[in-house]
């Protein structure tokens, strides 16, 4: 199989007949043997009628019904299991997402030799306050953080080598840094395609003002597993010695000075709570720390690694 489309949808019966047409029409005229795999993830309205009217007029279509909404990340994940074509694409199922751009980004897989390549809505069409200032301040942060240079990390529109979706777990609200994710699992050749950004034509968004707070909760945990995941005691070890030092070297001078030249108590002085609060979160650091290690050592996935090949 070529192609495996992964989309999930929540509350978007009016959009999915008109997506299935076009992605018909699109894989069609290339030829393509395709799959369509639709999450429906919890929908309160008729999405799940509708995924089952499609797939008996089209048998490429797939569909997984939630019991109730999990999310974003969950729903790819979900669907990243049961792809089977050599290249996996996602969407979203709003319209917003063209898939006319399935041929190139294809191509960009198997001949460009791309292992993942990210959508850029280069042009957005969405309210420049919330949601192109927001996107363009996460985007940065994102890519000083990850070393990554994209533009654009949370478009929908992206496709991947089928060993790379097979290889990573997209939970919470990761789906936003799946780019990230690929690199962690050694997957680096991470390409970007400027794709066509569409207006909304059915419903409403499905994204809050939450996702303010959760994008750059999400980046720092990403980044703190990428790094320090299977060797935290390399980041709590660290930061616990060099505070018990600063603490230590603050109680050493002030007992010194006590002895040599100071006429009232050591403890009248503000700075020595300081060296005691720093003694105190250094201890507690480097303890956090060992635990991690200990936790870490006895994960059941602490030797599960990517393997590209073996003869």
């Amino acid at each position: 199989m070529n192609i495996s489309l992964v989309i999930p949808a929540l509350d978007e019966e009016e959009s999915l007949p008109e997506l299935e047409a076009w992605i018909r029409r699109v894989m069609d005229a290339h030829g393509f043997s395709y799959e369509v795999i639709f999450i429906d993830d919890g929908s309160k309205d008729k999405t799940w009628q509708v995924i089952e009217q499609l797939s008996q007029q089209n048998p490429n279509i797939k569909g997984i019904k939630f019991r109730r909404n999990y999310g974003k990340s969950p729903a790819l994940n979900e669907g990243f299991r049961a792809a089977q074509g050599d290249v996996v694409i996602t969407m979203d199922a709003d319209l917003q997402d063209s898939p006319d751009e399935i041929p190139e980004l294809y191509r960009m897989i198997k001949e460009d030799g791309f292992d993942m390549v990210s959508g850029w809505k280069k042009k957005r069409l969405d309210p420049v306050l919330t949601k192109n200032l927001p996107s363009k301040f996460y985007n940065w942060t994102a890519r000083r953080m990850t070393g990554i240079k994209l533009h654009d990390f949370n478009c929908g529109l992206k496709s991947y080598k089928n060993s790379v979706v097979k290889n990573i777990e997209v939970y919470g609200d990761m789906h936003r840094y799946i780019p990230v994710l690929a690199k962690w699992a050694g997957f680096k050749k991470i390409g970007e395609k400027v794709v066509q950004h569409q207006e909304r034509k059915y419903g409403v968004t499905k994204f809050g003002l939450e996702r303010f707070i959760r994008g750059p909760l999400d980046l720092m945990t990403v980044v703190f597993i990428s790094k320090f995941g299977k060797r935290p005691m390399h980041l709590f070890g660290m930061l616990g010695v060099v505070f018990f030092l600063i603490g230590f070297f603050i109680l050493a001078y002030l007992s010194i000075a006590k002895m040599i030249y100071l006429k009232y108590g050591i403890t009248d002085l503000p700075v020595f709570y300081l060296g005691m609060l720093t003694l105190i979160i250094g201890t507690q650091l480097f303890m956090t720390g060992f635990l991690a290690e200990l936790i870490t050592r006895n994960s059941p996935d602490r030797n599960q690694y990517v393997v590209e090949k073996r003869i």
